[in-house]
Parts: C-alpha cells; structure tokens; sequence
C-alpha cells in the first residue's frame, strides 16, 4: 500500500514534503500568501477581520527592531519568518500543542531550518537572537490578547508577561490583501539589505 500523502502543493507549483521538508520547495510568495490567510487565536478576536500570522510577524519584526537597534538585517529577516512552518502547519493555539507534544515540534523545527536554508539564514539561529525573537512575539502576544481576543491585563501578564523594552501598540486587522503586500515588500527589504551587508563584510575581510 501507499503510504499516507505528506506533501501539500502549493500555488507556486511546489510540492513541500512536511516530513523531509527542502529549502528548494520553499517560494517567499507562498509563505506571504499563506500565513496572510491564517488566523491568530482561532479567529477568536474582535472585528470584522481575523488579525493574521502575517500581520503577527510585521508586529514582532518591529518589536525586534525596537528591542534592538541596529539589528542586523538579518536578524530582523529572521524574526519576520518566526512563525514561517504556519504557512504549511497553521496556527495551533499554544494549548493544543502542549497535548502534541513531541511530534509537532519535530515537524515544526524541520519547516523552519528548511526555510532558513533558503533565505541565507543559519539553520538554527544563535540563542540570544532566539531569545529576542521570542521577548518580541510574546509581548505582540500580549497586545493582541489585551485589545483583540479579550484577555483582561491581569491574565495576558500571567500568560505572556508583560512587555519590557517596547513602546504600546495599538493593534486592528488588516485586510489579507494588503498584509500579503506589506509582508512581501518588508521580505524584499530585509533581504536586499541581508544580501548587502553580506557582500560588504566579504569584500572587507570580515
């Protein structure tokens, strides 16, 4: 017998295993396109419109940003791909990945390094940029469950803290289309300028 499917095709033509995933199945546009029509919190949030994983990840870029000046280009790429596997995966509210366990993350991890490869980033990134990315995603956690998915201010800073080192957000979905847009064109910015600075510590020696 034929074993189970384990790839999804996308709208680029691709054909990405989710148990062997290959940096070379990874397009940017179905990243944008997918993770623009995934919704934060189970669609449970306030509005007409469900306030998206895109949307979520323009927010943590610039919460990294601020969290660090002059971050490197690189970095910040990094941090508007945190939540990339979604595109394929979904956005699994954190209690039901508890009960998973093991297995999503395996899965998770290996569309992230795929994903990474592909964009010139280290598989696995260094720990303390792991630890910036996820400073920046709990406190967008935190001003979406405070103004979108109803969370009083007591209970978002049991479960996500309360954010340090970052100035308020005032936070209201977007239409998909124009989240879809702004997270291409802030790809083509940070990798333009990855690219750059890359080429130039080449150049200089470094």
């Amino acid at each position: 017998m034929e074993p189970p499917r384990a790839w999804q095709r996308m709208l680029s033509g691709r054909r990405l295993d989710l148990l062997d995933p290959s940096p070379l199945d990874v397009e940017i546009e179905d990243i944008a396109h997918g993770l623009a029509r995934v919704a934060r919190w189970n669609g449970q949030t306030a509005g007409p419109l469900p306030f998206t994983v895109a949307q979520h990840s323009l927010v943590v870029e610039e919460l990294c940003v601020e969290m660090k000046p002059g971050w490197p280009a690189k970095w910040r790429l990094a941090a508007l791909l945190h939540d990339g596997p979604e595109f394929v995966i979904g956005d699994m509210i954190s209690p039901f990945k508890a009960q998973l366990g093991g297995q999503y993350k395996t899965i998770e991890k290996r569309l992230q390094r795929a994903i990474h490869l592909r964009f010139s980033l280290p598989a696995d990134l260094p720990e303390a940029v792991e630890k910036t990315i996820k400073r920046a995603d709990r406190a967008s956690a935190f001003f979406e469950a405070t103004q979108l998915a109803g969370f009083d201010h007591a209970e978002a800073r049991r479960f996500f803290g309360a954010p340090r080192g970052v100035s308020p957000r005032s936070l209201q979905a977007q239409p998909t289309s124009d989240i879809e847009a702004q997270y291409l064109a802030r790809f083509k910015e940070l990798a333009e300028a990855a690219t750059t600075a890359q080429l130039s510590a080449k150049v200089s020696g470094r």
